[in-house]
């Protein structure tokens, strides 16, 4: 009885032992267009370093005042990417977390656009993404790539899909930064990084980007697969909102999903869920 107890015991474990688990890495580039090194956390799926295969590639953006780590020790990402692969809810994908900024935004360059001396969308596209996929076997197209992010890297995820439709398939933006109001008459010993940070946001609005589109560029946007979610609280809400409008007006086609919550780390976990989802489904197959 002895044995037949123990076994039952080690047979309900193994369930646990062998559950399907990635793991993350903290890489860099060296930036020769920034003239620095770029750290970023990579997660790779279970079984990736015992295969050959290519994945699709997720770009899963931090927000203002974060860093590439945040993704992990506060959105507790690897969890949710493990639980949705092993579900089925999601496919097996690399996903890409990169750094654009510092906790210290006035005197620390931030951001996914050019301003300057902060080229960041040259580095992003011109050295970041061919250097990551070729080191981490992704597929390397438009329909196995996705962006993604909050706050700040909602905006960023946004502007770079319609920027370059042709290299993604989807971009889920999480309270999206789309805009920024800035003073025109600021002095100039007020012109620190941070302002120059919100003056990249207002330059590369997402609002005016849809205004302004012309017919092939409104083609290019809906070949795209848009997602735009916020928490009904959330201070940048409006922002949403007022692109959703834009867009359905110009007929490209987006999801936007206001949930309850505001502007913090409980609702970007969440939306996680969905997004990785999100991504899987418009993958090409």
């Amino acid at each position: 009885m002895r044995k037949i107890i123990c076994a039952l015991a080690v047979m309900l474990l193994l369930p646990a032992f062998s559950l399907k688990a990635g793991k993350i890495i903290t890489d860099s580039v060296q930036s020769q267009i920034l003239g620095s090194e770029v750290k970023y956390n990579v997660y790779l799926p279970d079984g990736f370093d015992k295969s050959e295969k290519q994945y699709p590639v997720v770009y899963l953006l931090h927000g203002l005042y974060g860093t590439y780590q945040d993704w992990e020790q506060k959105g507790t990402m690897k969890e949710v990417a493990d639980e949705l692969i092993r579900s089925g809810e999601a496919v097996e994908m690399v996903i890409v977390m990169p750094n654009a900024g510092d906790p210290d935004i006035h005197n620390v360059y931030n951001g996914y656009f050019n301003m300057p001396n902060w080229n960041y969308e040259d580095f992003f596209f011109k050295e970041f993404i061919p250097a990551v996929e070729k080191k981490y076997r992704g597929i390397g197209d438009k329909g196995h790539r996705a962006v993604m992010g909050l706050s700040m890297g909602g905006g960023g995820s946004t502007v770079y899909a319609q920027r370059h439709p042709d290299m993604f398939s989807s971009c889920y933006a999480m309270s999206a930064w789309l805009d920024q109001q800035i003073n025109p008459n600021t002095p100039e010993e007020k012109k620190d990084k941070f302002y120059y940070t919100c003056k990249a946001v207002r330059e590369h609005s997402a609002l005016d980007y849809v205004d302004n589109a012309d017919d092939a560029t409104l083609e290019a946007l809906r070949t795209v697969k848009w997602f735009f979610d916020c928490g009904d609280d959330d201070y940048l809400v409006t922002l949403s909102f007022e692109l959703h409008k834009k867009m359905a007006l110009k007929r490209v086609k987006d999801e936007l999903r206001v949930r309850d919550g505001i502007h913090n780390w409980e609702y970007w976990h969440t939306a996680l869920r969905t997004a990785l989802p999100f991504a899987s489904r418009n993958f090409d197959k």
